[in-house]
């Protein structure tokens, strides 16, 4: 379902079954099914995709664009070639970039595949002619969409809707979508965000060739390997026909290629550019008449003739630009917050229509999901937010509960087909920032007897107790590194033995009242020192007494 230009080459046909379960399978045209399996999907199929063993081959007919005569060098001689030619081995340079970076990302993450760059620009050409020449924005989308014919079963497989019309703006039938046209149903399992934009965009080139990459890349396919190679161009379209002319190209890409600016790659003469929601230029003057597809031979293949039996495809209708299409994150960061407190941002989120302009009047309902007792402002834990001109909408204030833990935030916008999006917000416990003495009383001990007072402590955060707090109470030395003191005051254990060194924990309300404290045999001046796990700290000085001298008895 690759853009008209106007050669049409139609698969062989089979025997009915086999044309039934190619219809199940792929659209019309080079839009991607379900891929082959070749032996394993190993690690490196798409998350939830099943590729498949059984090669479609019906007789469904699909639009190319056939490789020129006129090559960098003629078959068969030197590889040496100078990275120019002619006008037809210029790729626009956005387009030329996407491919490359596809290929770095797929040797990453995918070495053993071994993705050549050029099989995704034989395929680009073949499907979209680069992205109609190179006509995308600075981000790499298409200035408007490319759509191939409806998959309404009148000479071509029958699909219908699987995406409620938010790629191909027809919610009836499916249509292959974008410069590598991918069908929305195979979208949905292989989309990738190929330039970090949060966004999987079929009209994306960068998206779209991480995607085909990826899709080409599924099993064990090693496409170092010829036989490897046709099976992932076959998965993409079960024909020989396509086979030989994305060979074609892929054969002619490798001998040698330069980049153009975008909007200047050559299409063939007579050529739209493309299925589209808007006419397309005229090609320039300089491109090449099409002429025959080399087979893989070198032998030219003659240009097979319109099929009369294909009725002619409708253009896709004009896409409504107030009907809502996708929805995405707006930089909403990590959700954190202490309990009892205001989360640290909210919730933003990002409407597009069909076409993927910014689309404001949306309404966003915001959703509290979890065990959680956070709440919106006025106790609320759902709300629903308009879209503002710039597409954007931001939940209320979230504020925390005294309840730990994480749970989840849904934002969810349409209704025949709603589009959600899910956030991760998680609450801490208050943690003591100020441990504070409650009374200031002077802590004096006769040698031999116990601390009449008890000391007593509070831990608090921003002035409210913290129960749970650990606190260490140490019997330290007055040295100017403090250790802990083997004289004077100590506490006993429950056996009764000294202990200068006791681990103690805070009640509901934030206080703690310490054992009581024997002063020891020695009198002098000593030091309780009392810290929280986040440094705060309160010292208590414990004076010992000498105990008084008895009278000899007479």
């Amino acid at each position: 379902m690759a853009a008209q230009f106007g050669h049409r080459l139609r698969r062989g046909a089979t025997t009915a079954a086999v044309a039934a379960a190619a219809v199940a399978a792929l659209s019309a045209s080079q839009a991607p099914a379900a891929p082959q399996a070749d032996g394993g999907t190993g690690d490196r199929a798409a998350a939830g995709a099943t590729p498949s063993d059984e090669a479609a081959t019906g007789n469904s007919p699909y639009y190319t664009d056939l490789p020129p005569l006129a090559t960098p060098n003629k078959p068969g001689a030197s590889v040496n070639l100078p990275v120019t030619g002619s006008a037809e081995a210029g790729i626009p340079a956005s387009v030329l970039a996407a491919y490359k970076k596809a290929e770095q990302e797929l040797a990453g993450t995918d070495a053993a595949c071994r993705l050549p760059w050029q099989l995704l620009a034989a395929i680009g050409k073949v499907e979209s002619g680069q992205a109609r020449g190179g006509k995308v924005d600075a981000n790499g989308t298409t200035l408007s969409p490319i759509l191939g014919p409806a998959l309404n079963g009148q000479g071509f497989a029958l699909i219908k809707d699987t995406d409620g019309g938010a790629y191909d703006s027809d919610a009836t039938h499916d249509r292959a979508v974008g410069p590598m046209q991918f069908i929305p149903s195979t979208w949905a399992t292989w989309g990738q965000d190929g330039n970090g934009d949060g966004r999987k965009d079929p009209n994306n080139i960068y998206d779209a060739a991480l995607a085909a990459g990826r899709y080409l890349c599924a099993g064990t396919r090693d496409l170092s390997l010829a036989t490897d190679l046709d099976r992932a161009v076959l998965s993409y379209n079960h024909s020989t026909e396509y086979l030989r002319t994305v060979r074609s190209w892929f054969e002619y890409y490798k001998r040698g290629t330069h980049e153009v600016p975008d909007g200047t790659g050559v299409l063939p003469a007579g050529s739209g550019g493309g299925s589209s929601s808007s006419p397309t230029p005229s090609p320039s003057t300089n491109s090449p008449s099409p002429s025959p597809s080399p087979k893989p031979s070198g032998t030219p293949s003659p240009t097979p003739t319109p099929d009369p039996s294909v009725p002619p495809t409708t253009p896709p209708p004009t896409p409504r630009p107030d009907v809502f299409g996708s929805l995405e994150n707006a930089g909403t960061g990590t959700l954190k917050a202490t309990a009892g407190e205001e989360f640290d941002r909210r919730i933003a989120v990002r409407a597009r229509n069909t076409q993927g302009a910014l689309l404001a009047k949306v309404q966003v309902t915001f959703t509290v999901v979890g065990d959680t007792d956070a709440r919106f402002a006025g106790g609320r834990t759902t709300a629903t937010v308009a879209t503002a001109a710039d597409g954007t909408a931001s939940a209320p204030a979230l504020t925390a509960g005294e309840k730990t833990g994480s749970f989840k935030v849904t934002a969810v916008a349409g209704t025949t087909k709603p589009r959600t999006l899910t956030y991760t917000a998680g609450v801490t416990a208050r943690v003591a920032d100020t441990l504070t003495r409650t009374d200031g009383k002077a802590m004096t001990a006769t040698a031999g007897e116990a601390f009449a007072d008890r000391v007593t402590v509070t831990t608090t955060y921003k002035g409210t107790g913290v129960a749970g707090t650990a606190v260490t109470a140490t019997m330290i030395t007055d040295a100017e590194t403090p250790a802990e003191n083997d004289k004077g005051p100590y506490f006993t254990d429950a056996d009764g033995k000294a202990v200068r060194t006791l681990a103690l924990t805070t009640g509901d309300d934030g206080l703690l009242q310490l054992p009581e404290i024997k002063a020891g045999d020695t009198a002098g001046t000593y030091k309780l020192r009392l810290t929280t796990a986040s440094g705060a700290t309160v010292t208590v000085e414990l004076k010992v007494e000498a105990a008084p001298e008895t009278a000899p008895e007479a």
